[in-house]
């Protein structure tokens, strides 16, 4: 077993090991032309072997600090992510930390990339909400490696050294399917996303759970798995006219979604919500001016990216320890409006 680094490693550490000059290793490093390929190779290898970060804040190095938080997030063009954003900027500033941001793009792939920037920054700490398809976590061991804290937030894993800080999406999926249960309605489509993705496994067990407590079998061919944006709420719509005996009623576990399925549905003549009620899920904006304005389960993106920077300023601090039995779970609560009130049974 390879042991962990007691201290930040230099270029005369890199230069020590290989036997060269210390200005060898910085123009190796940066590719200078009179480094000959060869020997940029070498002390690439050596480097990445070593766990060397270039040095981007160098008046902290001997503090090893930069002041800095590293934050990835699936996408920035989402109501609940800017807010998160929002509440953590909010934090950070205060206690004189700065942000650095970026985005997965939904994939895996970009995620590990930018992990990769974060790590040579030399963040002190890393925030992350999962992409879509992540599955095997490799990618954040460097960082764990060299003890940088991780916390991971709404969308999480089972990861050690970490804390997750999320909803309770199981309580707020089986509170949204009682609702219109509640309502009448008996035909439920949940429409879902990847179920690698805790939001949306846990969402689709509330649904199920309510069900049976209403004595109502599952139905699997109610289901319909997708990226659950726009384009595919338009396409969950057409797949639930074809339906028969027609759905009285639509969970989606998105408000983009949940908006877009219901405007392709009315286009159809479907009456919301006397022919199919809706329930989203984020409290979008879009959700308030939709008509019929659309219920949906409401949760804090501000106060979720307020607490997430909190978390991880006091464990820099010394004050808090993170680890993977550390879940913090907030509130949610449905919203209820016009898109769901009036279902037939």
């Amino acid at each position: 077993m390879t042991e962990k680094p007691s201290k930040e490693i230099t270029i005369y550490d890199i230069a020590e090991v290989l036997g060269v000059a210390p200005s060898t290793v910085s123009r190796a490093l940066k590719n200078h032309h009179s480094i000959s390929d060869a020997t940029i190779k070498r002390v690439r290898k050596q480097a990445k072997k070593m766990g060397y970060r270039s040095n981007i804040f160098a008046k902290n190095l001997r503090r090893q600090q930069t002041n800095t938080i590293g934050v990835i997030v699936p996408k920035l063009n989402s109501h609940f992510m800017s807010s998160a954003l929002s509440g953590m900027e909010k934090v950070a500033n205060t206690n004189g930390y700065n942000l650095i941001i970026s985005q997965s793009s939904e994939t895996a792939e970009k995620e590990a990339s930018n992990v990769e920037t974060m790590f040579k920054s030399r963040v002190d700490g890393l925030i992350v909400s999962l992409a879509y398809n992540t599955e095997d976590l490799k990618h954040f061991d460097q960082l764990a490696e060299r003890n940088i804290p991780i916390i991971f937030f709404d969308r999480v894993a089972d990861y050690h050294s970490s804390t997750n800080i999320v909803i309770n999406n199981f309580k707020a999926g089986r509170m949204a399917t009682n609702h219109l249960l509640d309502q009448g309605c008996r035909r439920i489509v949940h429409i879902t996303g990847n179920q690698i993705r805790n939001v949306y496994e846990d969402r689709l067990r509330g649904y199920k759970k309510a069900l049976k407590e209403h004595n109502i079998p599952f139905d699997p061919d109610l289901i319909i798995e997708n990226r659950l944006n726009e384009e595919d709420g338009t396409e969950a719509a057409k797949q639930i006219l074809d339906m028969t005996p027609r759905p009285d009623a639509v969970f989606a576990a998105n408000d983009v979604c949940a908006v877009s399925c219901m405007a392709t549905l009315k286009e159809h003549s479907i009456s919301i919500p006397n022919d199919i009620a809706v329930v989203g899920f984020n409290n979008d904006p879009i959700s308030r001016y939709v008509e019929p304005k659309l219920t949906t389960i409401n949760y804090h993106g501000e106060e979720m990216g307020e607490i997430v920077v909190i978390n991880l300023i006091n464990h820099l601090k010394g004050d808090n320890h993170i680890n993977a039995t550390n879940t913090i779970i907030l509130n949610s609560e449905l919203i209820i409006r016009q898109s769901s009130k009036c279902c037939d049974s």
